[in-house]
């Protein structure tokens, strides 16, 4: 998770007020925002609100509705969040923070990047479209090289819908891939196994000779890393697609 450092207080009001500095960068800052019991996104939203709800509409807002936006919320998801929260604290604070929204998000398209906001999710790159094994897939996918000497690491990105083929890892000795999931939601099927729903910070031990596939869930955007262990004369075989009715059982 990201760590937060906030400097404002001491930077403002060290030598006026070194106590209020402390609690505003140490305990607000440094303790509250960094506890973990809820993600960054969702603590921005809350923040959001409660200061729309105070009628708070100067540059602590314009802060926080930047900040809100560094970790993922979309131009869309803004304005829900806005409109939705006018109805319980006043109509007229929603016209104030939409004036300030409108410049926040201004460079954003309508209808919000879901691409854009899946990689503000995670500190790894998206990278770019993993043409060369395209072939083995059905939908658009990326590839991020993170780590190409001692163990290869690779972060995988898939569009939604996107999944690979069926495939088997092979080696004569060691060998197989672990998965660990980063951001976004998708599955992961063995043969002759139910499948796996995937979520970030779930991890996935996957042996040589097993039949299986992974990739996005319908409705969300997915990355995981690619980790592969190291082994003799290691290979992938890459076998069939996974067939619309197996992929469009999934919730």
């Amino acid at each position: 998770m990201e760590k937060i450092v906030q400097t404002a207080g001491k930077l403002q009001l060290g030598d006026f007020a070194p106590e209020f500095a402390h609690y505003n960068d140490d305990i607000l800052f440094g303790e509250n925002w960094n506890n973990q019991d809820i993600d960054l996104k969702t603590r921005c939203i809350v923040t959001m609100v409660a200061l729309m709800a105070s009628g708070i509409t100067d540059s602590s807002l314009v802060y926080h509705l930047e900040n809100a936006k560094a970790h993922g919320v979309t131009k869309a998801e803004a304005a829900a969040i806005i409109t939705h929260a006018a109805f319980y604290v006043g109509w007229p604070k929603g016209w104030a923070v939409f004036r300030l929204a409108k410049d926040v998000w201004k460079d954003e398209p309508a209808g919000g990047d879901a691409k854009a906001a899946h990689a503000a999710e995670m500190v790894f790159p998206i990278g770019e479209p993993n043409d060369g094994f395209a072939q083995y897939f059905i939908g658009q996918s990326y590839l991020a090289p993170l780590s190409t000497s001692q163990v290869g690491i690779f972060n995988v990105t898939f569009e939604p819908g996107c999944r690979n083929n069926w495939h088997i890892h092979h080696a004569d000795k060691g060998g197989g891939q672990i998965l660990v999931c980063v951001a976004g939601r998708g599955y992961y099927q063995e043969e002759g196994k139910e499948a796996q729903e995937l979520r970030p910070g779930d991890v996935v031990n996957i042996p040589v000779g097993v039949k299986h596939w992974h990739g996005a869930a319908k409705d969300s955007w997915f990355s995981h890393l690619a980790v592969e262990v190291p082994g003799e004369n290691g290979s992938n075989e890459w076998l069939e697609a996974v067939d619309d009715g197996t992929y469009n059982s999934l919730k």
